[in-house]
């Protein structure tokens, strides 16, 4: 029993910080069987997330295939290690101890992101970045407060800063947080830089689970094998009880 109780506590920073604590988790409605948006979201990876983060438990040639991307388009524009195979692993070339310097921890991988954290978290988290100047990188996150990675989507936000109201509450003018707002210098406008978060974050969902549709699809299947399996079963019996009743 001690050994349940301390494992337990153990896990409840984890499990805090993976429900994003108190921060509204915004719905990412990501939709797997969107090809355009999964190779968007692909492109969108391998040019801004790429770079310190990798899918190591992911193959080129496998994504390629999945998600619709010719092989040689493929390699061409996606596989930036001159020496690597279509068939290889998707790791990158930046050394741990070199991220673990530069951003007090190594890289995570994240073939497995959008499982451990979900596709909410993830999608709102990429959205809440905000201009922090006592931050190493000059910023931070509503979701994860002092986070350790740069906002590597800023040349498509912009930069964004947290935007308060003022309420009344108990007679008293409160500063109430209500969300981030870009100042107009990225390259896309909010409703397209949401459409491209989302599109990661549906990339990032695919890479978690790459057979997510085709095990849905099959449970429909066997739910339906085991309905008709119980009719004739049910069926069998009436037949050789029939006569003992």
């Amino acid at each position: 029993m001690k050994k349940l109780i301390v494992m337990l506590l153990a896990l409840l920073p984890a499990m805090a910080m993976a429900a994003g604590g108190n921060v509204h988790l915004d719905d990412a409605n990501n939709d797997l069987s969107d090809k355009a948006s999964l190779q968007r979201g692909a492109k969108t990876f391998m040019n801004y997330c790429f770079g310190c983060h990798a899918t190591q438990y992911q193959r080129y040639e496998r994504v390629a295939a999945d998600i619709g991307i010719p092989l040689d388009l493929m390699k061409e524009h996606m596989v930036f290690d001159k020496d690597a195979k279509i068939g290889d692993l998707m790791t990158n070339a930046i050394p741990e101890e070199y991220a673990a310097a530069s951003f007090g921890a190594p890289a995570p991988d994240l073939t497995l992101v959008a499982r451990v954290r979900g596709t909410d978290w993830l999608y709102t988290y990429l959205r809440s970045f905000y201009a922090d100047p006592s931050r190493p990188f000059g910023v931070n996150n509503v979701v994860f407060p002092s986070v350790g990675m740069p906002h590597v989507l800023e040349e498509l936000q912009g930069v964004p800063t947290k935007v308060y109201e003022t309420r009344l509450v108990d007679g008293e003018e409160v500063q109430e947080y209500v969300g981030i707002e870009s100042d107009g210098t990225g390259e896309l406008n909010a409703e397209e830089y949401d459409e491209a978060v989302r599109d990661l974050v549906n990339f990032l969902e695919y890479s978690a689970e790459p057979m997510k549709l085709e095990r849905q699809s099959l449970g429909l299947w066997v739910m339906g094998f085991l309905v008709i399996f119980f009719v004739l079963t049910l069926l069998l019996k009436k037949e050789y009880w029939r006569d003992v009743h």
